[in-house]
């Protein structure tokens, strides 16, 4: 399949369309990824959460094949802050200002607010990867120096990806997450059974607790309603403004993404008496179930644990999933079967005096989080095995 050199940018994924975004990012390759979806893209934009104003200003690339259709595509935005990408570089950007340069705006390929792992560089199944990969990074690098940015970023891409960014000169950064993998368990109590004696009765206690005059709802698809909806967004909002002062989504968004992608949403509900009192968002991938948020309006001890972990685990289990992401950071998840896992970034500094000193930094660091990683698996796992 040929594919034209040009690079078109879009200021809206509605200018793409969603049957040109979908036949790459529906690309069977990609596991059904959510967060790559026309729905959950242009839904960030439609409710204002994801533009200009906010500081996610979309700059979606496209290429053409030799018929004029849309081949490849790549998720892109200038921002003008580094705020809701869970890939840290506020140090860079000090560091850059204190030295007379200006690090914003910047260019970021990832999924906006979303800690997840996913395909950034889309094309369709009939398309060379390598070229499509050639001509989207070459335009993002293009678009870079036009618009004087000061950096392209890719935030969460796959290893794969990661690793042919790398070859193309991009400074490689590595982070860490706690995934939890199937081991081929046909229920909970299998996956109990493959812990420690200890973590096995903390955890059933934990359950116990959580579950005390509490009824808890997995809803998805049509059972989803805007009422579950109205009350998470108040656990959101609770939570959100607690934790980093400005939650980054609103109301208008939660509706959109049950409105577009029911059928991709699970939400894990308490309920006390005929009060909603916690809930926990979860989008479903086709091999994995992704934690988003998380909120409440009650304190329940354990809680948290039995809605975004426990009940995150054994749903996946009885759909056969080959793992949970439950987003970012948290030590604490080891002990409930969420092991280390790597994470990817890759960046493109313009400014010599800059990139040098960065790919210094990336390089110390990725050392640093795979010996980590590796310390705390065998330190702490659950695991009976691994003990």
């Amino acid at each position: 399949m040929t594919l034209k050199p040009a690079v078109r940018i879009s200021r809206r994924i509605a200018e793409i369309g969603s049957a040109a975004w979908e036949a790459c990012a529906g690309n069977p390759v990609y596991a059904g990824n959510p967060f790559i979806r026309f729905g959950f893209l242009d839904a960030l934009e439609e409710a204002n959460c994801a533009t200009e104003r906010s500081g996610w200003s979309p700059q979606h690339l496209t290429i053409e094949d030799a018929e004029g259709q849309v081949a490849a595509v790549m998720p892109l935005y200038m921002k003008s802050h580094s705020q809701g990408e869970y890939i840290f570089d506020h140090a860079w950007a000090e560091a850059y200002e204190r030295a007379g340069g200006a690090y914003y705006p910047k260019l970021l390929s990832a999924a906006p607010f979303t800690p997840a792992t996913g395909p950034r560089l889309l094309s369709r199944p009939d398309v060379d990867v390598d070229e499509a990969r050639r001509l989207l990074l070459g335009g993002a690098l293009t678009l870079c120096e036009r618009y004087g940015a000061s950096s392209f970023h890719v935030n969460f891409p796959t290893e794969g990806e990661w690793r042919w960014m790398g070859e193309q000169g991009m400074a490689l950064r590595e982070g860490q997450q706690y995934h939890w993998e199937n081991r081929g368990y046909g229920s909970f109590d299998d996956f109990l059974g493959a812990l420690s004696s200890g973590r096995r009765k903390t955890i059933r206690r934990e359950r116990r607790d959580a579950a005390d005059g509490i009824e808890i709802f997995c809803l998805s698809g049509a059972h989803l309603t805007e009422e579950h909806w109205d009350a998470f967004f108040g656990f959101y909002m609770d939570t959100g403004s607690r934790k980093w002062g400005r939650p980054y989504l609103n109301r208008l968004f939660f509706s959109l993404l049950g409105e577009r992608m029911s059928e991709n949403v699970l939400l894990i509900m308490a309920k006390r008496g005929d009060r909603w009192i916690a809930g926990a968002l979860n989008l479903i991938g086709e091999d994995c179930l992704y934690g988003r948020n998380w909120g409440c309006v009650e304190d329940v001890p354990f809680l948290h644990f039995e809605l975004c972990y426990y009940q995150a685990i054994e749903w996946a289990i009885g759909r056969g999933l080959a793992r949970v992401e439950a987003g970012a950071q948290g030590q604490h998840k080891i002990a409930r079967g969420y092991l280390p896992r790597p994470v990817y970034s890759a960046h493109y500094i313009a400014d010599p005096a800059l990139r040098g000193p960065v790919e210094r930094f990336v390089m110390q660091e990725r050392q640093g989080v795979e010996q980590e990683m590796e310390w705390l698996a065998e330190e702490y796992s659950p695991f009976r095995h691994e003990a």
